[in-house]
C-alpha cells in the first residue's frame, strides 16, 4: 500500500470546545467568481475523494431548511447540499502531463451535478504545475488547488507537497507560473510549516495573495506533526488577520459544534473537513441543520443502512459502466486485456468496500462482525450480503479488537 494513502481515523486531542451563542458556519463565499454555499469543503483525500465518493458526500449532505427557520441566512444551498465545495485527489501534474488524453479523462472524470469542483494538484515543477493547471481548466473545473500539505514521505522525498514549505522561493515560483496560465480561480493548501522550528504560514499566505491567488486553506499542523496532537487554530487566526482573500479552516472538526466554533475563533471564511467524512458522512448536513436551527439529527440504523448500501451500489454500477462483464473464453489479446481490466476493477471495488466498512463501522454496536466479514469477502455480492445480514441482526458477535482489519492496513488517503 502507497504510503501516502495512510492516515489516521482516530484523533488523540481531547479539547472540549466552548460554544459561543452567535458562533455559525457562513451561509456561502467566493473563491473568485465561484460561488460556494454553504461555506463548507470536503477536503482531497488521496484515494477517497474519487467521484463515487463526491457524488456520495453531495447526496448525503442534502438539506432543505423547514420553513419559517431561521436558516442560513435564508440561503439555500447549491443542489439543496450541505457541502459547498468538493474537490478531487491529488493528482500528480508530472503525471497528468505526461498522460495520453484519454487517460487523462480517467483521472479527471466528474458529473455535472459536482459543480463547483475543484481540481487538486502537486508536484514541484513550475512550468510542468502549469501546464496541468491549464489541463484541469479545459476539463471544465471551476477552481486549481496547489498541494502544499501532504506530509507522506514519498510525496516529500520527491519536493512535493509540505516538502516544498521549505523553499518558500520556489512555492513562489510556482504562483506565478500557474496563476499565468490559468483564468480560473486558484487556491492552496498547505500546513504552518515543516516543524515548530520552521514556522511559515502566515508567510505564505500573504504571498498567495500577493501572486494573484484567490484563496488559501490551512490544516493547522505542521509537516512533522502528521495527524497527531492538536490542530492549532491560533495560526488559522493569525492567517485571517494577515490577508484579504479568503481563509479556509482544516484540522478536528468532527462534529457541527466544532465546525461552528473554528469560525468563532479564527472568523474563518469556510470549514474543510476530511477524515471526519467518511466515518460521518452527514456531517456537512449536520452542520447545516446546526447552523439553521440550532441542533441537529443523528442518523438511525435505517439511514446507516441505506447508507452503507446506496455507496457499494454506486461503487458495483459505476464498474459494470465501464467493464462490463465479458462472456465466453477470452481468446484474444484484446479479449484477455478487458477480462484482466474486469478483474482488476472488481479487486480495486472490493477494496473500496472493505475501506469504507471500516471507516463507517468503527463505533457502532457489533460492527466487527460486519468489518470481519466484509474484509472476508471475495466478490460484491458477498458484501452486500454481509450487510443486509448484519442490519437484519443475523450476524453473530465478534470482539471488537486491535487485530481487526484496520485503516492502515486498507489505506485511506491524506488530506
Amino acid at each position: 500500500m502507497a504510503d501516502w494513502f495512510l492516515m489516521k481515523k482516530n484523533w488523540e486531542n481531547t479539547i472540549e470546545r466552548e460554544m459561543p451563542v452567535e458562533a455559525r458556519v457562513p451561509a456561502e463565499f467566493t473563491i473568485g467568481n465561484v460561488r460556494i454555499a454553504p461555506a463548507t469543503v470536503l477536503a482531497p483525500m488521496a484515494g477517497v475523494t474519487d467521484t463515487i465518493f463526491r457524488r456520495f458526500i453531495k447526496n448525503a449532505s442534502m438539506f432543505t431548511p423547514a420553513s419559517g427557520t431561521t436558516d442560513v441566512e435564508q440561503t439555500t444551498t447549491n443542489q439543496q447540499s450541505g457541502c459547498g465545495l468538493i474537490m478531487t485527489e491529488f493528482t500528480s501534474a508530472d503525471g497528468l502531463s505526461r498522460m495520453r488524453e484519454s487517460k487523462r479523462k480517467r483521472y479527471l472524470t466528474y458529473y455535472e451535478d459536482e459543480h463547483p469542483i475543484s481540481a487538486q494538484l502537486f508536484g514541484s515543477h513550475a512550468d510542468t504545475l502549469a501546464e496541468s493547471a491549464l489541463i484541469c481548466q479545459d476539463a471544465g473545473f471551476d477552481i486549481v488547488d496547489l498541494n502544499l500539505g501532504c506530509p507522506a514521505k514519498r510525496v516529500v522525498k520527491c519536493n512535493g507537497g509540505s516538502g516544498l514549505l521549505r523553499d518558500l522561493p520556489h512555492i513562489k515560483t510556482i504562483f506565478e507560473a500557474v496563476r499565468k496560465q490559468i483564468t480560473i480561480p486558484f487556491t492552496v493548501k498547505f500546513r504552518i510549516g515543516w516543524n515548530d522550528q520552521h514556522i511559515v504560514c502566515v508567510e505564505l499566505a500573504k504571498m498567495a495573495e500577493d501572486c494573484g491567488l484567490n484563496a488559501v486553506a490551512l490544516h493547522a499542523r505542521t509537516r512533522e506533526d502528521g495527524y497527531s496532537g492538536n490542530a492549532r487554530w491560533e495560526y488559522i487566526a493569525a492567517i485571517k488577520n494577515a490577508v484579504k482573500i479568503p481563509v479556509i479552516g482544516n484540522g478536528d472538526i468532527r462534529t457541527p459544534q466544532d465546525a461552528a466554533a473554528m469560525v468563532a475563533e479564527t472568523n474563518c471564511d469556510a470549514v474543510m473537513i476530511g477524515r471526519a467524512a467518511p466515518a460521518n458522512p452527514w456531517l456537512f448536513r449536520q452542520i447545516a441543520q446546526y447552523t439553521a436551527t440550532g441542533r441537529y439529527d443523528a442518523p438511525t440504523a435505517e439511514d446507516r443502512h441505506r447508507m452503507i448500501t446506496t455507496y457499494f451500489d454506486m461503487l458495483l454500477t459505476e464498474m459494470e459502466q465501464e467493464h462490463p462483464e465479458f462472456h465466453g473464453m477470452a481468446e484474444t489479446d484484446a479479449e484477455k486485456k478487458l477480462k484482466r481490466d474486469r478483474e482488476s476493477a472488481q479487486r480495486d471495488v472490493i477494496g473500496k468496500m472493505k475501506q469504507f466498512a471500516s471507516w463507517f463501522t468503527h463505533g457502532i454496536p457489533g460492527g466487527g462482525a460486519l468489518r470481519k466479514s466484509i474484509y472476508e469477502a471475495k466478490r460484491g455480492v458477498d458484501v452486500m450480503d454481509a450487510v443486509e445480514r448484519f442490519f437484519a441482526g443475523e450476524m453473530k458477535p465478534v470482539a471488537d479488537t486491535a487485530e481487526e482489519p484496520s485503516l492502515e492496513a486498507m489505506g485511506q488517503g491524506c488530506d
